[in-house]
């Protein structure tokens, strides 16, 4: 039997950084993965496929540079799903290679095969080289999720799918059925409509990304609707049926019927739980499987943390890394860390991509917080004219009083990069006039943030004239 100061179950980005900040406290730690290679969903089958291929539908369909050189402008004029996964797996080898050697460099043992609590101390481990039972004085849970599964959608993985297996299809479908209108469902609805397939979308809640500013996903669904996606907002699916000619057929509750050459089942995820014995080590997961732990990442059972996506929202691999390395600070006595969830940023790769943090218009209304609002349009940027992306917009939410940044909400290309500087700005609790005094480099999008200020202080200005 094998002893380690610390166990991390879950390769992924939580569990990557886990391991590693242990390593660097001096600690002997053990990195167990089921797959034979490191990186999780993040790198298999999630994040950097999903990432990657938006970037390959980007490229090869023109789709940044249509407003300069016409809407029928495609850099590959047939596209298929072999191209895209050409990029995909290219990268997926050069991520997967990088994280081994992060692991390898600082010592961490990386133990192949499937976990099972045998009590809270010790682990059993089934693997491809045979078995072995591993004791820790501290264990983590970074086992990740699975796509969630229903019985109304029988799942071929040729023509009824779901987010691990998109790249599995064989051929661009012509006609697409996304069911699901979260990130996972909006994100891939907007790949295959730039690709040009017919996407109809349905989602049981009224609106797209609940969480999300509601103008920000306004101007998303325009520019769905732009891109011929049909949405069904406020459906719910009844039943799915392949038909002899292999057309796929979604029977909705509203009695409505939608077709497509193929559908995809995008209905949240399911902690990747099923094989970890948790009643052993005294822990239990709700009927999603996610597990419940404190401020701190503790579950119920003091030395046995669970950090990640298996203990639910907001399930984003950048909070993962950080949710990893707090939970070893605090298990090996550090208090003193601190980290503001307040100030995580969120990301969604939907076309245009959105980026924001802070609080929503919604949620500022709801606390009767006296706010303004300034916003800047990439059109009227000389960056965005460069770039050919006319429909960008950079939202500032601040305080009318103490002109505090509140929130930043961006839509168009490079939000995902542009929100930093607004995270910035609000981690140092500046205000407005940091970006009315402060120069940008001309002509880039961080204008955008001058423009956007500007504009917020001329409403201002209208009260107080």
């Amino acid at each position: 039997m094998a002893t380690y100061d610390l166990l991390v179950i879950g390769s992924g980005p939580s569990g990557q950084r886990a391991a590693v900040s242990g390593v660097r406290k001096g600690k002997r730690v053990a990195l167990i993965e089921m797959r034979s290679v490191v990186g999780g969903v993040c790198i298999n089958t999630g994040t950097i496929p999903s990432k990657t291929m938006r970037e390959a539908v980007l490229h090869l369909s023109g789709y940044n540079y249509r407003s300069i050189y016409g809407m029928n402008y495609r850099v590959k004029e047939k596209i298929t799903m072999a191209d895209l996964a050409f990029r995909v797996q290219h990268v997926i080898k050069t991520e997967i290679d990088v994280t081994e050697a992060q692991l390898s460099r600082n010592g961490v043992e990386v133990i192949n095969g499937v976990a099972r609590f045998e009590d809270s101390h010790h682990l059993h481990v089934e693997g491809p080289r045979g078995s072995s039972t591993n004791e820790a004085e501290t264990i983590i849970v970074a086992v990740g999720t699975k796509p969630a599964s229903s019985p109304k959608v029988p799942i071929n993985g040729r023509t009824i799918i779901n987010s691990d297996q998109v790249l599995d299809l064989v051929d661009l479908p012509k006609s697409l059925i996304v069911v699901g209108g979260g990130v996972i469902g909006v994100e891939y609805t907007c790949m295959f409509a730039t690709l040009g397939v017919r996407v109809t979308l349905i989602e049981k809640r009224p609106r797209l990304l609940e969480f999300a500013d509601q103008e920000i996903v306004e101007a998303l669904s325009y520019h769905l609707r732009d891109s011929r996606v049909t949405m069904r907002l406020a459906e719910e699916v009844e039943s799915v049926e392949e038909l002899p000619d292999g057309a796929v057929v979604a029977n909705l509750e509203s009695k409505k019927r939608v077709s497509g050459d193929a559908l995809l089942y995008a209905v949240g995820r399911q902690g990747n739980v099923d094989e970890l014995n948790l009643p052993a080590a005294g822990i239990e997961a709700d009927k999603r499987g996610r597990i419940p732990v404190d401020q701190d990442f503790r579950t119920k059972v003091p030395h046995i943390y669970a950090v990640g996506d298996v203990i639910g929202f907001p399930a984003l691999a950048s909070v993962s890394m950080e949710q990893g390395r707090i939970a070893v600070e605090r298990a090996f006595g550090n208090t003193h860390i601190q980290s503001n969830p307040s100030f995580y940023p969120y990301g969604i790769y939907t076309i245009p991509e959105i980026s924001f943090i802070g609080k929503t218009e919604e949620q500022l209304t709801e606390e009767d917080v006296p706010y303004e609002v300034g916003v800047a349009y990439y059109r009227e940027i000389a960056r965005g004219q460069i770039r050919g992306d006319t429909t960008g917009r950079l939202k500032l939410i601040f305080h009318r009083e103490t002109r505090q940044i509140l929130g930043v909400h961006i839509i168009g290309e490079g939000a995902a990069e542009l929100v930093h500087i607004g995270q910035a700005v609000m981690a140092l609790n500046g205000n407005l006039d940091y970006f009315i005094d402060t120069v940008f480099n001309y002509p880039t999008l961080a204008e955008c943030y001058k423009a956007a200020a500007f504009n917020g202080i001329n409403r201002l200005a209208r009260f107080e004239g």
